[in-house]
């Protein structure tokens, strides 16, 4: 019986992992036709690109204190309820919904963005390494997911009326697996799991934010956090307008996304490993920011048959930025409830920060006509990111709460 239990666990971890990026990197590729269709203005575009990631910094400080009132596992199956209906909201009514039911979507995802690791540490501790790298593994396959579909789902239903037209259809599309994933989970609501304070210290994660606050290796690690996903954020939302524009099509360029996306699933899980055996990680944090800057240049300068290398060099060394901050957010940490604390400000900061990404690029593009000044930008927060990384990467620890 036990073991049966086990099973729905990680079945229900693994396909909400699914869902965290697949209904946000699904609409790059066809940002175009979006526009075209419901005549959305280019500023308009640049705000739904840049929704998602306020959304995660925004609602993600909210996710520890739901889960104090109503258990982890509560919270998470109604933040898949909300991902389903803001789906669904959207899709029906894209005129007047497309944005209220982006926030709604995207808020749930950051609520899960933030609990689900949290949840594994306490419900499978003995298993937290390998269900962690399933969950980030998972996560990359929906969004390769979403950006290889993209295309096709939206071409194939230009004369499927039954399905709303290719507009609805897309915006729609991945309410399905929330749907399947909500009906998943549902076993696990009879838990409440809470995030407790370690026994022997006050408060909880919020009562030890203005603690960790006060040191400089928490803003690292946050900004560390925060310059990994603007980059990745920037990308995923221009990139594959950016290749339409030098004359690839658009079924191209959201394969080379899903290469992107395929190249963050292989290293997210390794990279971890790896820094657990290294007692710094400046070594390492180095290269892979050098490396996505190469990938970022190379897409823009490189002839654009050489795209596909690129993408794929971009894609391994985000995926491994990211392995690496979530890291930094245990590893700098020495104790449950300072990683909790930390891992909370990392993402809440780190995620407010990365709006700036999709914004400031979609706005320069507008602005300028081009796409010289955006990417030396990405380029000049890459220097950025890898000075982050340089401090995080210290063999340094905060010191208890």
């Amino acid at each position: 019986m036990r073991r049966a239990g086990t099973l729905l666990l990680v079945a229900g971890i693994l396909v909400l992992a699914l869902n965290l990026r697949a209904a946000i990197t699904s609409l790059p590729p066809v940002f175009p036709g979006l526009a075209a269709r419901l005549k959305l203005s280019a500023t308009a575009v640049t705000v739904l690109a840049t929704l998602p990631v306020l959304c995660f910094g925004l609602f993600s400080a909210g996710a520890v204190p739901l889960s104090r009132r109503f258990g982890e596992e509560r919270v998470l199956l109604g933040a898949l309820g909300l991902l389903a209906a803001g789906l669904v909201l959207r899709g029906v009514l894209p005129g007047a919904l497309l944005y209220p039911g982006t926030v709604i979507a995207a808020g749930a995802i950051a609520l899960m963005n933030v609990l689900l690791p949290s949840l594994v540490k306490r419900r499978q501790p003995h298993r937290a390494g390998m269900l962690i790298g399933g969950y980030l593994l998972c996560l990359s396959l929906g969004a390769v997911l979403g950006s290889l579909l993209a295309v096709p789902a939206y071409r194939g239903t230009a004369h499927a009326a039954w399905l709303g037209g290719p507009v609805r259809f897309v915006l729609w599309l991945w309410a399905i697996p929330a749907a399947i994933a909500f009906v998943v989970w549902l076993p696990q609501a009879r838990y409440r799991t809470r995030p407790d304070a370690v026994p022997g210290q006050r408060g909880g994660p919020a009562a030890n934010l203005g603690a960790i606050a006060r040191h400089p290796l928490t803003w690292q690690v946050t900004a560390f956090m925060g310059l990994q996903s603007l980059t990745y954020y920037a990308t995923l939302s221009w990139l594959p307008t950016l290749l339409q524009d030098r004359g690839m099509t658009a079924a191209h360029a959201g394969d080379l996304l899903a290469l992107m996306n395929f190249g963050n699933a292989v290293t997210a899980m390794l990279v971890p490993t790896l820094a657990h055996r290294m007692t710094g990680q400046r070594l390492l944090a180095v290269p892979i920011v050098v490396c996505t800057g190469a990938g970022i240049a190379g897409v823009f300068y490189a002839p654009l048959g050489s795209a596909w290398a690129f993408m794929l060099l971009l894609g391994l060394s985000q995926g491994a930025s990211l392995g690496l901050a979530i890291f930094f957010t245990v590893a700098r940490a020495p104790d449950p409830l300072t990683a909790a604390s930390l891992s909370a400000l990392a993402q809440a900061g780190g995620y407010l920060l990365a709006t700036a990404g999709p914004l400031t690029v979609g706005l320069l593009h507008a602005a300028t006509g081009g796409w010289s000044v955006p990417v030396a930008l990405l380029l000049a927060l890459c220097a950025a990111e890898l000075a982050a990384g340089y401090l995080a990467g210290r063999p340094k620890v905060l010191p208890p709460g």
